[in-house]
């Protein structure tokens, strides 16, 4: 397999061994039925909208737009913690940003890309509980279909199921590559 700078296997590689499970078309169409539910649950208040980084961020700006347009005003933030760091599984949760913020008496939207085992945001969650976020939901755009989540943690507002495989594209990457494609892509094997 090709590699990037002799470091990392290319992402034309990875296309050529995967198969499109995700059209954009059906992630706008996830991320607009999302919408809904989210700016009733929280009509009249200014929840504080956590982007988890990197991944998040396609996901998080175009459901961000469809909550303006339901009158549903935001105060942005971001956070950045990940225990992949551009690889394919995960270790030990490191921060590299926590959000500026106060979350005390707050209620908070966390906004992420996948949720997979969810060791990520259950910590990211308990996190804000800490900080006296009084309420804390999770807005996923894919979730993947298996049966190993930790317990204690689910999506609250949930986009599209993906299958139990490496998934990239929409914000997802391979190899810290992939994340502006507009669809989500599996691989084969």
């Amino acid at each position: 397999m090709a590699t990037l700078g002799n470091r990392r296997p290319l992402l034309a590689d990875a296309l050529a061994n995967s198969e499109l499970v995700v059209e954009r078309a059906a992630l706008e169409a996830a991320i607009a039925a999302m919408a809904e539910p989210i700016a009733r649950d929280y009509a009249g208040e200014v929840p504080v909208y956590l982007t988890i980084m990197h991944g998040a961020l396609p996901f998080s700006g175009l459901l961000a737009l469809e909550l303006g347009e339901l009158g549903l005003d935001l105060e942005f933030d971001y956070l950045h913690a990940t225990r992949y760091r551009g690889e394919t599984s995960g270790g030990e949760l490191v921060w590299k940003h926590r959000p500026a913020t106060a979350l005390y008496g707050r209620r908070v939207l966390l906004v992420d890309d996948i949720l997979d085992e969810g060791h990520t945001l259950l910590a990211v969650r308990e996190w804000c509980l800490e900080q006296g976020a009084t309420d804390v939901r999770i807005a996923a755009m894919t979730v993947k279909q298996h049966d190993r989540c930790v317990p204690g943690i689910c999506a609250d507002y949930v986009g599209l199921p993906v299958p139990d495989r490496y998934v990239f594209g929409f914000g997802m990457d391979y190899h810290e590559q992939g994340r502006n494609l507009p669809g989500i892509y599996a691989l084969k094997d």
